[in-house]
């Protein structure tokens, strides 16, 4: 008799969001947002300062930066396999969190493949944040019924890194 394995036990990504922080509003955060349309193919939401910072020049309640949140798999897919072709296939490992998240940053979004400089647009960076979890994760987040998830059915650091070594061949660098 063959053993079955439980498909709530499989790790999945459940969404990746693409940052780009510019501090202020204006032009710059309208070129910053046609470049996430450029790279994702979805319209980007802008981020509202949470606070005042006279230091950084950002005030509560201003726009200082735009995101775009992907759920589509095969979208996810496409995006993530060029994101990790512009860092070569290497991440070092302090990039995942205890939870199994996976963060990291690319300086320039010309590096993406097919991605030509534009002068009217400039160089931008991006932080890319990928959450992985299983299946029944949601009972965490849902408004009726709230629960906790439990540790066993939580995925760790190693199984996150093992699991994106396994599915995108990714090189994971012990630093």
């Amino acid at each position: 008799m063959s053993e079955s394995v439980n498909p709530m036990l499989a790790p999945r990504i459940s969404k990746v969001t693409v940052n780009i922080g510019v501090g202020e509003a204006g032009a710059r955060l309208q070129l910053a947002e046609r470049v996430l349309e450029l790279l994702t193919g979805l319209k980007p939401v802008r981020t509202i300062s949470k606070s005042t910072n006279r230091d950084l020049g950002t005030r509560e309640g201003a726009p200082i930066g735009c995101k775009v949140t992907i759920r589509d798999s095969t979208t996810i897919e496409s995006f993530l396999k060029d994101a990790f072709w512009v860092r070569e296939n290497t991440l070092p490992a302090w990039h995942f969190d205890q939870s199994g998240n996976l963060s990291f940053g690319i300086a320039d979004y010309t590096d993406f493949p097919e991605q030509k400089y534009d002068p009217d647009i400039g160089i931008f960076g991006m932080d890319i944040n990928i959450v992985l979890e299983r299946p029944g994760h949601r009972v965490s987040r849902r408004r009726r019924r709230a629960a906790k998830v439990g540790v066993p059915h939580r995925v760790g650091r190693d199984e996150s890194r093992e699991w994106f070594k396994e599915h995108f061949g990714l090189t994971i660098v012990e630093e």
